[in-house]
């Protein structure tokens, strides 16, 4: 089997390569870095509606695309819609029709669970196949993506996979995850005890890589949809307190209730401030489950010790 992978260079896309890398398959790379001297590597400037592949002569089966302009906070672009589209969006469903022009049987789409929306009452999950309710520019690149990765479908018979992960964390993760773990292993006080009545899904980069490579045979997951976890929600105050044991430092969270931060965050006029310590998003993965007969290979503790030693090694250099 030959597997095209675009993003390999990223953060998915590693430990996607490194797996594949184990298995009976030729990988073959698209990329933006043009010092590899790779057969096997399709060196592109960008990744757009203008750029071309060079797929007719590789006799790919499948394609797994990760490349992707991803989810920016405080984007100060002057049109971020459009600048997300250029990639997520056109450049995706650009790669796709090359893709089914060349004859490739399967294209796996790692898409966003925003574009389901960006929080969930409590108990009350996101669901694969439910209405979309994308409300940022990124959300809404990747859910015309996937609009239009189904008409190519349809059109040419190349089956879709799509995949919508919540926060993917793993060992070199970034941003806000990266700062938990900095503020945990710090040993600071944050007032961040109290906020116990939300819930959050996430997912290792292990789990997800491990559904990925179920999806590029498995039968059931032709021209579907799926959403992935851990399977194990946790609350804010949870999350902190499983990365202060995985950097074995005290817990040092003081108890201040979440209706104080809702305030705070009313009072200052960032609602999204609010959100995103006190507020629940999560996700049901039953379907993937039962369709796949796929069940998440690695705990939450032990996917966050791997992610906090990797951290803590590389902060000590």
């Amino acid at each position: 089997m030959k597997i095209l992978l675009t993003g390999a260079t990223g953060f998915l896309g590693k430990v996607i390569a490194v797996k594949l890398a184990k298995l009976d398959i030729e990988l073959i790379m698209i990329g933006r870095q043009n010092n590899q001297n790779n057969d096997n590597y399709i060196y592109i400037n960008n990744l757009d509606s203008d750029s071309q592949f060079d797929l007719k002569d590789r006799n790919c089966d499948v394609v797994i695309h990760c490349a992707a302009r991803v989810h920016i906070m405080n984007d100060q672009s002057a049109n971020p819609l459009e600048n997300f589209r250029a990639i997520n969006t056109y450049g995706t469903l650009n790669l796709a029709q090359q893709a089914a022009n060349a004859g490739v049987k399967r294209f796996i789409f790692i898409s966003s669970i925003k574009v389901n929306g960006e929080s969930t009452e409590l108990g009350f999950p996101f669901k694969p196949d439910e209405d979309f309710i994308p409300t940022d520019p990124y959300g809404l690149s990747k859910y015309e993506a996937e609009v239009g990765l189904r008409n190519i479908a349809k059109q040419t018979g190349m089956e879709v996979v799509i995949i919508r992960p919540p926060l993917v964390y793993g060992p070199g993760v970034k941003a806000n995850f990266a700062s938990m773990i900095k503020w945990m292993n710090r040993g600071l006080p944050l007032p961040l005890g109290g906020i116990r009545d939300n819930r959050r899904s996430l997912v290792s980069i292990y789990n997800l890589v491990d559904l990925i490579i179920t999806c590029i045979e498995h039968p059931s997951a032709a021209n579907n949809t799926f959403l992935v976890s851990d399977d194990d929600d946790l609350s804010t105050t949870q999350l902190l307190d499983n990365i202060a044991t995985a950097c074995n430092v005290p817990n040092r969270l003081l108890p201040v209730p979440s209706f104080f931060f809702r305030l705070i965050a009313k009072l200052i006029g960032k609602p999204a401030i609010s959100l995103r310590l006190c507020g629940s998003l999560q996700v049901d993965i039953s379907k993937t489950k039962e369709l796949l007969n796929w069940l998440p290979p690695y705990s939450a503790a032990e996917s966050m010790k791997k992610t906090a030693d990797t951290f803590l090694e590389n902060n000590s250099k």
